[in-house]
């Protein structure tokens, strides 16, 4: 029968997680877990520090943890790094749970630790080279551990299935996460109790986690030993699941990642996916998500998507950050607000939208009350359009090469190129010029003219009003 210390080693070795000239750091919070991690490290000859968060949390607790782990330090003479949280104020200010709010601490603190150490051996490191007249160092590699165990991850599985979280959800917690890294998951709290006291490891008790105040400690505490009544294996079956669901989600990766490269066309800044052939993909609503989930849309968003592949052009469906809307055989995400600002969405005939230090003004009005709008605003800078041809979204964009519109009076269409020449219009004034654009047809060169296709005629009963300033 392998011992602890010898599966502890194969782990590591089978998922390649660190070798002995790595450096790391073990988050250390003074619990059976995270001490048996240290004596582990210890044993196998692995280079360690140790990090330790005081969330001061726990009064008197709290402190006495950190003395502890201080003192750890001092066994293993290794160095040991400490901070203190406000724990509960940044809770408030963040509007996160407790729970929450440690873990988004803890782990900013990690990572800042992490690369301030790596900058300080590379500088030695070099310093040493240049005494030693070598020419080429290599970069030691951290890593943080964490000391998260099997029962841990049995825990994560079934709060990600109640949470409805899907196939990612169900593998658990992994081993290898960037530099992040759990070397413990093969082994179950029995068998850190066991090891604990075959070499004499003392350790302190969060009196937090025998309370159900937290998700996980319910999960802990009531709802496995309540299924371990009916099912005396739940674990072990819980963990061997955790395995092949991690292989299922890879074979479902696989697919999804088909799909998305058979429907996907990028052009630009824009998603273009054409409609015929989503409708023919299956499954339908599982497919769509995992499209659009990577542009801010919601699970539940999907059974909103899922209309606008029958819907007429121009209805759409956004997210905080994309626009999801069909156009023609198309269905096309595009940024709200691209980071270039080179092109914006318009989504709305009512509002304002900021370019360039200019500002554009949309507003329908009914034309029964607009006829003296129509003598008193009109101006270069004002686009008086007829409604019911426009559809939206509108887009607004600096003019291109090859563009074209139908000048306001003309019958046939014009490059806006020839337009500019005719208009005499500089080249320096040329870069500044601004088109707006409804399925994909000019409507109006910005503070020049409208395209004669959507001007107001007879028939006209509601007017788009666009001004410019």
């Amino acid at each position: 029968m392998k011992s602890l210390s010898q599966d502890f080693t194969a782990f590591i070795q089978r998922h390649n997680l660190f070798g002995k000239k790595d450096d790391l750091l073990l988050a250390v919070s003074g619990g059976l877990d995270s001490v048996v991690l240290c004596e582990l490290c210890h044993q196998a000859g692995y280079s360690f520090s140790m990090a330790h968060c005081n969330f001061q949390l726990r009064g008197e607790e709290s402190d006495r943890d950190e003395k502890f782990v201080r003192a750890l330090g001092q066994k293993y003479k290794v160095a040991v790094f400490v901070r203190l949280f406000d724990t509960i104020k940044f809770a408030e200010s963040h509007k996160v749970s407790i729970e929450m709010a440690a873990r988004e601490l803890r782990y900013a603190w990690f990572n800042e630790l992490i690369k301030e150490q790596t900058i300080i051996f590379n500088s030695e490191l070099q310093e040493k080279s240049a005494l030693l007249k070598h020419t080429h160092s290599k970069d030691t590699r951290w890593f943080l551990l964490t000391a998260h165990h099997a029962d841990d991850n049995v825990e994560t599985l079934l709060m990600n299935f109640f949470k409805g979280t899907g196939i990612k959800g169900l593998h658990g917690i992994l081993p290898k996460k960037n530099n992040l890294l759990r070397p413990l998951l093969f082994a179950k709290k029995e068998e850190l109790l066991a090891f604990a006291k075959d070499n004499s490891l003392s350790y302190v008790d969060d009196s937090t986690n025998f309370s159900d105040e937290y998700l996980r400690n319910y999960f802990r505490n009531q709802l496995i030993p309540g299924l371990e009544k009916v099912f005396p294996k739940v674990k072990d079956n819980l963990q061997k699941n955790i395995e092949r669901f991690g292989e299922i989600e890879i074979l479902y990766q696989q697919s999804v990642d088909f799909h998305k490269k058979n429907l996907i066309e990028i052009k630009g800044n824009e998603i273009h996916i054409p409609v015929l052939k989503l409708l023919k993909a299956k499954p339908l609503r599982t497919i769509l998500y995992e499209v659009i989930k990577e542009y801010g849309f919601k699970p539940n968003q999907t059974n909103e998507v899922i209309p606008l592949l029958n819907s007429e052009t121009g209805k759409y469906i956004s997210s905080a950050t994309h626009l999801i809307f069909r156009n023609r055989a198309w269905l096309i995400i595009a940024p709200l607000n691209p980071v270039d600002s080179k092109n914006i969405l318009i989504d709305t005939s009512d509002g304002e939208f900021i370019f360039e230090q200019r500002n554009l003004k949309l507003k329908k009005k009914n034309l029964i009350n607009i006829h003296s709008d129509l003598v008193l605003n009109y101006s270069e800078n004002v686009a008086l359009l007829d409604a019911a041809s426009i559809t939206f979204p509108l887009l607004l964009r600096k003019w291109k090469q090859g563009d074209y519109f139908y000048p306001l009076g003309m019958k046939h269409k014009k490059k806006l190129s020839k337009f500019f020449i005719d208009q005499k219009i500089s080249m320096t004034d040329k870069e500044k010029i601004w088109v707006i654009e409804s399925n994909k047809r000019i409507i109006w060169v910005v503070g020049k003219r409208i395209d004669d296709r959507f001007k107001i005629s007879v028939n006209t009963k509601e007017i788009l009003h666009i001004e410019v300033s």
